[in-house]
C-alpha cells in the first residue's frame, strides 16, 4: 500500500510536467495491418487530459513463457520520434492498456474479468511491483496478455540522465523476463512524458513506444460511474484505452471494467493486442 501511495503521490506532483512535455505532437493512423492484430502508427504522447465482434481467440497469443534463451539480445528498432497512439480501427478494434501494476489486490480482479469475456489486453508494469508479484506477471503472460515495461519506480524520465532512463528500462526488462521468461517489446513513459533518450533506449532494447488515446483518469478515483462513461463516451475504432490496475486504490476500475467491457462488446467492438514479434 505505501508503494500506492507514493505512486500517486508522484502523480499528482509530475501531471502538470508531463503535459509540458508531451504537447505539440501530431498523430496519424498507420495503414496496411491486419484486422487480428493492432497496427502500430506515429502519434502525439498525449498529457494527462488526453483521452474490437471477431472472435478474440482468433487472435489468441501464445504464451509467451520460457521460450528463447535467457538474456537474448534484443532486436534493435527503428527510433521513433513519436509513441504510438493508435491502433487498426478496421472491424472497429480497440485496445485496452492498464498502467503501474501489478497489484495483488486488484490485477487478479481485472485479468479475471478479461478472462471472463476471452479479451487480451496490454499490462505496462513497473519492476519494483514485478518482483513482488511475480506469479502474476506469469499469469499476464500465460493468458495471453502483451507484458510491457512502465519503468522500475515510475520517474518523469525528463527530469533523469540518460543512465538513469536505461537503468529504469533495463532493470524492468530483466524483472520481466524474470518472471515470464521473455523481455517485453513495448514500452511506456510515465505520465506520458517522452524524450530522446527514452525513444533511443527503447529502440536500443527492442522496445516500441506506446502511448494511448482515451485517458479513463482512475488514478483520480473519479468514481466507478464517471469511469465507465469516459470509456463508453470514448470508445471508437482505433483507440488505446488507458486505465490503472495499480497506484492507488483502483477498487474504481475493478468495478468499472465490469460494466463497461460487456457493453462495449455487445456494441461490436474488438479488443485486440499488437502481436508478438518473432
Amino acid at each position: 500500500m505505501q508503494k500506492d501511495q507514493l505512486f500517486t503521490r508522484r502523480r499528482m506532483l509530475f501531471a502538470g510536467a508531463a503535459a509540458l512535455g508531451a504537447a505539440g505532437t501530431a498523430g496519424a493512423l498507420l495503414a496496411g495491418c491486419s484486422e487480428e492484430t493492432a497496427a502500430t502508427a506515429a502519434a502525439p504522447a498525449p498529457g494527462p487530459q488526453a483521452r474490437q465482434v471477431l472472435k478474440s481467440s482468433a487472435f489468441r497469443l501464445q504464451p509467451l513463457t520460457g521460450e528463447g534463451p535467457p538474456r537474448a539480445a534484443p532486436h534493435k528498432l527503428k527510433v521513433r520520434t513519436e509513441p504510438i497512439l493508435r491502433i487498426s480501427g478496421r472491424g472497429r478494434h480497440m485496445m485496452l492498456t492498464f498502467d503501474d501494476g501489478p497489484n495483488p489486490d486488484y490485477t487478479p480482479h481485472i485479468l479475471d474479468t478479461l478472462a471472463k469475456y476471452d479479451v487480451r489486453a496490454m499490462f505496462f508494469l513497473c519492476g519494483e511491483c514485478v518482483v513482488d508479484n511475480k506469479k502474476l506477471v506469469a499469469r499476464m503472460a500465460d493468458e495471453g496478455h502483451v507484458v510491457g515495461n512502465h519503468t522500475w519506480t515510475h520517474p518523469l524520465l525528463t527530469t533523469l540522465d540518460r543512465r538513469q532512463i536505461r537503468h529504469e528500462m533495463e532493470s524492468t526488462s530483466d524483472a520481466i523476463q524474470n518472471a515470464c521468461g521473455e523481455r517485453p517489446q513495448w514500452f511506456r513513459a510515465p505520465y506520458g512524458a517522452w524524450n530522446r533518450a527514452a525513444f533511443q533506449l527503447g529502440a536500443e532494447m527492442g522496445m516500441e513506444p506506446m502511448a494511448w488515446t482515451v485517458d479513463t483518469t482512475d488514478w483520480m478515483e473519479p468514481g466507478t460511474s464517471t469511469i465507465i462513461k469516459r470509456v463508453e463516451s470514448g470508445a471508437a475504432p482505433g483507440v488505446v484505452v488507458l486505465s490503472h490496475d495499480a497506484g492507488g486504490d483502483r477498487s474504481q476500475t475493478v468495478h468499472a471494467i465490469r460494466e463497461w467491457l460487456p457493453h462495449l462488446i455487445d456494441s461490436g467492438y474488438h479488443m485486440t493486442v499488437p502481436a508478438r514479434r518473432a
